[in-house]
């Protein structure tokens, strides 16, 4: 697999990474859309897990973002899904539910970081790069003039 570059906190990647963010409330999405979307992000949408699943399936999704309580497949079985099938996609869960009590949970069954609602802009983008600033960075080669 390609590796690419981690993302640096309110700088635009040099390469955009690809976010799905699931939630049922469209208010929800359409915010955390333009915020990731400014962030320099390439972000798509689904209104709930089986929708998220059936596209993550597609490819191209590195992360995504989910609600944990929603109608049709809610965020706990949708995280253990994914990470099942699709271990190489990171997951953040958020959610407001009972005070964020199905956060720890969450993070139980595979989610790399959690959010709890209401969200804070600073705090999404911070969750966003740590996730991908876990990735492994490339060794780069020593600059001319150094000797070993």
């Amino acid at each position: 697999m390609k590796q690419r570059s981690c993302l640096i906190m309110n700088r635009t990647p040099s390469v955009p990474r690809s976010i799905l963010i699931v939630d049922d409330d469209g208010a929800v999405r359409t915010v955390l859309k333009a915020i990731l979307d400014q962030a320099g992000h390439v972000v798509e949408i689904a209104t709930n897990g089986r929708e998220a699943v059936e596209r993550i399936s597609a490819g191209g999704i590195e992360l995504i973002i989910t609600d944990l309580v929603m109608p049709e497949q809610e965020g706990i079985e949708t995280i253990k899904q994914i990470s099942r099938q699709h271990p190489e996609v990171k997951v953040i869960a958020m959610s407001g539910a009972f005070g964020g009590d199905y956060l720890p949970i969450a993070s139980f069954m595979g989610a790399h970081k959690t959010i709890a609602k209401p969200i804070r802009v600073q705090a999404l983008l911070r969750a966003v790069d740590e996730v991908f600033d876990s990735c492994e960075r490339p060794v780069e080669p020593p600059e001319q003039g150094d000797s070993a």
